[in-house]
């Protein structure tokens, strides 16, 4: 598949050979907020625009890394507010970690510390809950399985097969009680409240697990992040 790449394309995926490597790639590049209009990119895509939303991050992890072994895995999310998240998913030694760019700090990227793919979802569920998010489950994806011969890979046009194919994908249950929930809730309401609108991010658990986030000036800094 290498020779499908530009020279460019070749030399940028020779040099990013690691989840690390690639997440930080990622952080680097501005987020997709699609202010002219819906955008699905693959990884020429994202390449040639220099920005992504989160699955757009996922399809250029997803090419990228499986030129490096990895098979491109991604886990999708669904919240009760429609607003569904995607998240790269990958093994190392065994053990689970994703890649991913979001709006929100606490959906970013995870280290490679999970013993399955549903301990790495179940590390979203907590920072999901904002305004209206709250995940109800998850599903993780082959996309060399379920795609076929569809062209998600190269393809210089919006790629809305492969969100369709995530909305139908079957999800697994996921969440928490309605208890911890309303807690969870109104603890970022008051953090929004009190703090100009910014985004929390010293008050989640399991940070240690966290990938490096993107330099954002309207998320809380601690920790030295």
């Amino acid at each position: 598949m290498l020779t499908e790449f530009t020279p460019s394309e070749r030399r940028l995926v020779s040099r990013l050979q690691t989840p690390a490597q690639v997440q930080a790639y990622l952080n680097r590049l501005p987020y997709n907020y699609e202010k002219d209009g819906e955008t699905l990119r693959g990884f020429r895509g994202v390449v040639r625009h220099g920005n992504a939303h989160c699955l757009e991050a996922c399809l250029f992890a997803a090419v990228v890394l499986e030129q490096h072994g990895y098979p491109p895995l991604v886990i999708s999310f669904e919240s009760i507010d429609k607003l569904d998240h995607v998240i790269y998913a990958y093994k190392e030694r065994g053990r689970w970690g994703s890649i991913a760019r979001s709006r929100d700090p606490g959906l970013h990227g995870r280290l490679p510390v999970f013993g399955s793919a549903r301990a790495l979802a179940a590390s979203y569920v907590d920072p999901y809950v904002d305004f209206t998010g709250r995940v109800l489950g998850f599903g993780l994806a082959n996309l060399a399985d379920e795609m076929g011969t569809y062209d998600w890979r190269f393809s210089t046009r919006n790629v809305w097969k492969v969100e369709q194919m995530l909305i139908d994908f079957p999800h697994a249950k996921l969440g928490m009680s309605d208890a911890r929930y309303r807690r969870l809730h109104a603890r970022y309401e008051a953090f929004r409240a009190a703090n100009r609108d910014r985004k929390p991010v010293s008050y989640y658990e399991g940070r240690e697990r966290w990938m490096p986030l993107p330099n954002d000036r309207t998320w809380e800094r601690s920790g030295g992040r």
